[in-house]
């Protein structure tokens, strides 16, 4: 990011004597200036270079000022641009801001209004630069960077959500408890035109349901007891932007049917209020549970599921895209180290094997807060281990007792190593019950494990 004591600027002019004048006040400003004496070798240096500003003559030799500019902004949108020329023209001067210059001077220069000029435009690159840095965490934090994966499913969840996005339908998101439906969600809604509206979230299983409708809808004041005033709701809340509610099938049949109309005719009334609101609200719904099924025994309405249902998205469960979780566990690493400020260099890689062969019940939830958990107990400077692992993950994830195949041709030594390493993965690296599973003490099992690297 440029500051004013180390901003490039570009100097443009065949009167040496002038040019020397400019870069010589400029460097003794801390500016970082360089001189050249016609169009070509600045078109040139543009190309092999950044450069924060471009002071140049309106007709330099071979190539113009305009033309320069012209090349200048392609390289750098923001660069600051000033023309310079003998006399003055007004016609020639409106058209060089016109097309982007940041001030037209004649000569002889004002030196202290151009320092000014190149100190607001290099504010003005500043504040574009924070902007544009701003936007891509944002992106990171919300868009489908938050969505994490490389497997066959997760591609697909990405072109979903891309095709989605664009339209007003509304969608329902399915999947397990933990499997990153609210991500999917969010990530709609920032790459939908919606996204510099507000994106508003409800978990109907949260609520108690006596005060679902509430939040839904809002309510005046007097409009039940202990409602001292009143209260927009989360469809209120929305207008314009798009409305998350998660456990959608946690919904009574009178919340159904009153998210129905909602939903037909984007219209509502408060809690205690005669009068009908209008709203513009995307709905995106989430839900663990089969509503197909409850469809099925009558507790969740069927036309409410197809208007929902506009558009489908299924969040795979952890288990069923296992290739993930690598990428996965690096990524809460990373986090983990940022939130916490924890000096962690990675994961061994029978540590991450143990959670390759976990079934994560809790999804990538789970898998988070099992990482994060192991990087904050972890001793600074490490790198995770087996034994940073939960105990309870570790005997989960201990593979089923079987043959050890042993390749012909190899040493002694080789088929230890082999029968201890197997050993290791089948007592859930649980050392005490591997060496004695193998007959041998523990001490000794230490020193074979060190021997043969085998973490």
């Amino acid at each position: 990011m440029p500051d004013e004591s180390s901003a490039a600027v570009l100097i443009v002019d065949r009167d040496a004597s002038i040019a020397r004048g400019i870069v010589g006040y400029l460097e003794a400003r801390d500016y970082e200036a360089e001189w050249v004496d016609d169009g070509e070798k600045a078109y040139n240096l543009l190309d092999s270079r950044p450069f924060d500003a471009l002071i140049t003559e309106l007709n330099s030799h071979r190539i113009d000022g305009m033309r320069l500019m012209a090349v200048a902004k392609d390289r750098n949108p923001e660069i600051c641009v000033v023309l310079i020329t003998e006399e003055a023209d007004i016609a020639l001067a409106t058209e060089a801001m016109r097309q982007g210059a940041y001030d037209f001077q004649t000569k002889p220069l004002n030196m202290g209004k151009l320092e000014a000029v190149i100190q607001q435009a290099i504010g003005r690159q500043k504040l574009v630069l924070e902007q544009h840095e701003l936007k891509r965490r944002l992106d990171e934090q919300y868009g489908l960077g938050s969505l994490v994966g490389q497997s066959r499913q997760m591609v697909k969840i990405y072109n979903d959500v891309r095709q989605i996005a664009p339209t007003r339908a509304s969608v329902l998101i399915r999947g397990e408890t933990g499997t990153g439906k609210d991500l999917a969600a969010q990530a709609i809604h920032n790459n939908s035109p919606r996204r510099d509206g507000p994106f508003v979230k409800l978990n109907c299983a949260s609520i108690p349901e006596a005060l679902v409708e509430s939040e839904l809808f809002g309510h005046v004041a007097g409009a039940f007891t202990g409602a001292v005033s009143g209260r927009k709701g989360r469809f209120e809340l929305a207008d314009r932007g798009t409305l998350f509610l998660d456990e959608i099938g946690e919904l009574t049949a009178p919340l159904q049917a009153k998210l129905l109309r909602v939903l037909e005719h984007q219209q509502f009334e408060r809690l205690g209020d005669s009068r009908t609101m209008s709203v513009d609200v995307r709905l995106i719904a989430a839900t663990n549970r089969p509503l197909e099924q409850m469809i099925e025994t009558g507790a969740f309405r069927e036309d409410l599921y197809y208007r929902l249902r506009v558009v489908s998205i299924d969040m795979p469960a952890l288990r069923h895209r296992r290739e993930d979780i690598p990428v996965l566990a690096d990524h809460f690493i990373k986090r983990a180290r940022e939130t916490h400020h924890k000096q962690v260099s990675g994961i061994t890689r029978n540590a991450m094997d143990l959670l390759m062969r976990y079934d994560w019940p809790g999804n990538i939830r789970e898998l988070k807060n099992i990482v994060e958990g192991m990087v904050i107990m972890a001793r600074p400077g490490k790198t995770l281990d087996v034994h940073d692992v939960p105990g309870y993950l570790r005997q989960t994830a201990a593979p089923e007792v079987s043959e050890i195949r042993i390749p012909t041709g190899v040493s002694m030594k080789e088929v230890e190593r082999i029968v201890i390493e197997e050993t290791m993965k089948v007592s859930g690296y649980n050392k005490e019950v591997c060496a004695k599973t193998l007959g041998i003490g523990l001490r000794t099992l230490y020193r074979k494990l060190k021997e043969y690297d085998i973490r």
